[in-house]
């Protein structure tokens, strides 16, 4: 979640026991809710009471209830979306976290499918909830309008809108009345009856009238809410009210200007002080309102408590009563008489203080805006370039490049650290045309004499060139220019002073995903080793423990498995030490994706449990696609292959490009997937869209793809010679990794060979294929990569065991182990080539036999068995065989129970 988030926004309002209870509403919100209504809309103007009816209702009833009380800055979809998920995860936990990493990535991404998204996960929630977006009427935004008929034309079943404003929104309501999916709250509803105005005035304001002097001002209010509070407080103190009420008319246009500026005047100086420059704050402290005011002897905390009871329309935010707001009536009211009293050079003050106090407390959304507001733009742009390193690190340049575009080119043009702050926050972004604009805009400021230039971080613009180099060769790398890349890194380093080592470690360590993506895995890692040392060595253990993920990421695609736990474990120690847990969600799934690679069940889902959790607060852009991508991992793996698929499919969504290579794209992944479902149309129709097939490979293509190829190749019947092209693609890319001494990738290639040759009829070949690939895979552990493969390896695994025979060889306590039965779904090997179920059923006698070969008795225990001739279960045998088409025991009893026969 963002730092910016102001949870008051998504607290339920302070409930004020002294209201006026209105069960006549409350029955109608509450009917519409039963009735399977969709939303609730209460429009209304200003003041009839719109958000305390709905507060009442919460009041009184059980239904658990998400609140957001919407301002002007909630036209943004990102922080409208940012606060709808932030709400919704006060009723259920973890909800929206993909929804948030999404919003807060640096790429691209599609506001209506990141809503799709969230509205899928709310569907599965079991519990009825209540959203209520509140003064809707505030956000003014086409962008969040088309959001919220969407959440409306798809609202998820557990959950009802209810939405406060002041004029109707932009939805289809006249659709949605003819559906019977809409209650409807409205002006003549709101208007206060007269025992309603009568319980007000004596329960709420303490004042006693007559029944006509109740009837008068009711009617001459029109029930109106403000207006009755208003002509309340200009009664008090009054010794004729009845005079008053007698000339009090709520018809005349001006009256609320009227009764403001009546209340207003005769409030004490000390308050009226407080009041019209307070009302530059969308929310006020006491802290925040003595910075402002600047007075000696008031207490602003005393004042604020003073206007609570008075009833002066200020509205607690929390219910410690810190934080409050105006009534949004009374503040622009404030706002107006303000400005016709201070001078602009006086607003401006006001405005600069408060934005000092904002930046003092570390809200520098606020202290920008109100800088902004101060036209003080040599501040609002030194608070820029002073905190953009502390967003960067915390991912938030998306949000800091929407503030810096508001600043005026003049302002921009100077200042040169600024501007390459600008290119990395596009780099961050993957716009790597707008950082390279920025990065020229940079060098040209560069070239005005030093003393026109303003410039705030002055260890930023003793390195600046190098930087400027470091964010071009970032994004050749985003961009798969490799060339361009090793070439600005070259430059960077000879511009990087030789004592930085960290930045010189940080340039560097671009070439980290070079080398890997052409599969140079050695000195991939030894970079990024490098990177995480210097990060480590020069104090920054945040960047050391994330450039640790990536470290072991390069030992996990290298195949060394044991080293890439080395690696997590040592960067949770680390973050152990330096308080810094937050920053290992990838650290906890990474190792939760080993274990279970290893067989190690229990503690992967200790630690995917773990991430998931830190995960909900991750700030690495790419954290959404990784717990995607491993979610439909695990799933593939217990066998929901539909789920799986869904889960591909929100990886693919939130993908984000970084500088590490994706070499095992999701659409491929999929293919495989297709393939253990036996739907090879879509397998082949991923190779078809990609325009590839196995005599059709372009050089760009990864070994993943190709790898896939010929499994698909494989699963499609292929006769001799087209076994033989597999073959030969194979033998191609084992060589190549054995050159580049990848362990991972000769496993999975030579267990591919070994299913090739076993369908080429080629048993012992295969078997001594997949014995180099048991070989290399023992010592690290490795486990899922033959079991997920299904029988076929099992089966190819049970003649490894035959031929090894004896139990003392290294190999046969491993063998053992992957031998062993795991879940049901693992029973179906996902290339099997396709071939006729039988050639003629089985007989019960001959289904006997097969149960008793399953169980490993020899031909003469099942004479015994079945108390048969030693011929007559040699008979049995070879028509079992035939008919399962297999040549060994082994083979029919993989084979049957492909076919559900065992």
């Amino acid at each position: 979640m963002f730092k910016t988030i102001i949870k008051t926004k998504i607290n339920l309002p302070a409930f004020r026991r002294s209201m006026v209870w209105r069960p006549r509403l409350l029955a109608s919100i509450s009917e519409g809710i039963t009735q399977g209504h969709q939303l609730t809309l209460i429009s209304a103007p200003a003041g009839f009471g719109k958000t305390t009816v709905i507060r009442e209702w919460i009041a009184a009833g059980d239904i658990p209830v998400a609140w957001i009380s919407l301002d002007e800055g909630d036209g943004d979809p990102i922080r409208f979306l940012t606060y709808l998920v932030a709400a919704l995860q006060t009723l259920i936990a973890g909800v929206g976290d993909s929804t948030l990493a999404a919003l807060q990535s640096s790429q691209y991404v599609s506001i209506s499918d990141v809503l799709t998204s969230l509205l899928n996960e709310l569907a599965s929630t079991e519990d009825d909830f209540v959203l209520v977006l509140d003064d809707y009427h505030t956000v003014a935004s086409t962008s969040v309008d088309t959001l919220l008929a969407l959440i409306v034309e798809h609202m998820p079943p557990p959950m009802h809108l209810v939405i406060t404003t002041r004029e109707d929104p932009a939805l289809p309501l006249a659709r949605l009345r003819a559906r019977n999916q809409l209650t409807e709250i409205r002006t003549a509803d709101l208007r206060f009856t007269e025992n309603e105005a009568a319980e007000f005035f004596r329960q709420v304001m303490g004042l006693h009238l007559s029944a006509e002097e109740v009837a008068a001002l009711d009617k001459r209010t029109e029930g109106w809410v403000a207006g009755l509070q208003l002509a309340a407080l200009s009664m008090q103190g009054k010794a004729d009210t009845s005079a008053f009420i007698h000339s009090f008319s709520g018809a005349n246009p001006f009256v609320l200007e009227y009764l403001l500026v009546e209340v207003l005047h005769k409030q004490p100086e000390s308050v009226q002080r407080f009041l019209l420059p307070t009302s530059i704050l969308n929310r006020l402290n006491a802290s925040l309102c003595d910075a402002l005011l600047q007075h000696e002897h008031t207490s602003a905390q005393d004042m604020l408590e003073t206007l609570d009871r008075a009833n002066l329309f200020v509205i607690p935010l929390d219910d410690e009563r810190s934080w409050y707001r105006y009534h949004h009536l009374f503040r622009d009211l404030l706002r107006q008489r303000l400005s016709r009293i201070y001078s602009k050079e006086e607003l401006a003050e006001l405005h600069t203080r408060a934005s000092a106090w904002f930046e003092q407390n570390g809200e520098v959304s606020e202290a920008f805006q109100h800088a902004m507001s101060a036209s003080d733009f040599e501040r609002a742009a030194r608070l820029l370039e002073s905190h953009w390193l502390s967003m960067d690190e915390n991912f938030q340049t998306g949000t800091w490049l929407g503030w810096v575009k508001q600043l005026p080119l003049s302002i921009r043009r100077l200042r040169p650290v600024l501007l390459t702050q600008m290119g990395w926050s596009y780099m961050d972004a993957g716009n790597a045309e707008a950082s390279e604009s920025s990065l020229k805009e940079a060098e040209a400021s560069l070239k005005n004499p030093l003393e026109t230039l303003t410039i705030i971080e002055t260890e930023q613009f003793r390195t600046l060139p190098a930087r400027i180099a470091i964010a071009r060769a970032y994004n050749a790398q985003v961009q798969n220019r490799f060339d361009d890349t090793v070439k600005y890194v070259e430059i960077a380093q000879d511009l990087v002073p030789h004592d930085d080592e960290f930045m010189q470690a940080q340039a560097t360590a671009i070439l980290s995903g070079t080398y890997w993506a052409s599969g140079e895995l050695d000195r991939a890692f030894g970079f990024m080793s490098h990177w995480v040392d210097a990060a480590h060595g020069a104090g920054n253990v945040v960047f050391a423990i994330a450039a640790s993920f990536g470290k072991a990421d390069i030992c996990i695609s290298q195949g060394r498995l044991r080293d890439a736990l080395q690696v997590y474990q040592t960067a949770l120690h680390w973050a152990e030490l330096h308080n810094a847990e937050q920053h290992t969600a990838h650290h906890h799934l990474g190792l939760g994706l080993l274990h279970h690679e290893m067989g190690d069940d229990e503690r992967a889902a200790q630690h995917v449990q773990k991430a998931f959790e830190l995960g909900k607060h991750a700030t690495i852009i790419d954290w959404a696609y990784r717990k995607s991508l491993a979610q439909a991992q695990l799933k593939e793996s217990e066998g929901d292959y539909d789920v799986a698929l869904n889960l591909f499919d929100e990886a693919a969504r939130v993908y984000v490009r970084t500088p590490i290579p994706n070499l095992r794209p999701v659409a491929a992944i999929k293919a495989r997937l297709y393939l253990k479902q036996k739907r090879f149309d879509k397998a082949h129709s991923w190779a078809s869209k990609s325009g590839l097939s196995l005599h059709d490979q372009p050089d760009y293509l990864h070994e993943f793809e190709r790898l896939t190829l010929a499994k698909i190749a494989l699963a499609d019947a292929p006769n001799a010679q087209q076994i033989l092209t597999i073959l030969k693609l194979l033998d191609a890319q084992l060589k190549l990794a054995q050159q580049q001494n990848r362990l991972r990738s000769q496993i999975e290639i030579l267990t591919l060979q070994a299913l090739a040759l076993h369908t080429q009829g080629e048993t012992s070949q295969a078997a001594s294929a997949l014995e180099q690939a048991l070989n290399l895979a023992a010592p690290e552990g490795y486990w899922r990569i033959f079991v997920n493969e299904g029988e076929a390896i099992r089966l190819l695994i049970d003649t490894v065991r035959l031929t090894i025979g004896r139990a003392g060889h290294p190999l046969s306590g491993y063998l053992a182990r992957l031998s062993q039965p795991t879940h049901p779904h693992e029973q179906t090997s996902n290339i099997i080539p396709r071939k006729p179920e039988m050639i003629e059923p089985l007989s019960e006698r001959e289904l006997e036999v097969l149960r008793l070969i399953a169980q490993g008795l020899s031909n003469q225990e099942i004479t015994q068995t079945l108390v048969v001739a030693l011929s007559t279960v040699k008979g049995h045998n070879l028509r079992i065989f035939a008919k399962l088409q297999a040549k060994s025991r082994t083979e029919a009893v993989a084979r049957a129970r492909v076919l559900g026969l065992l």
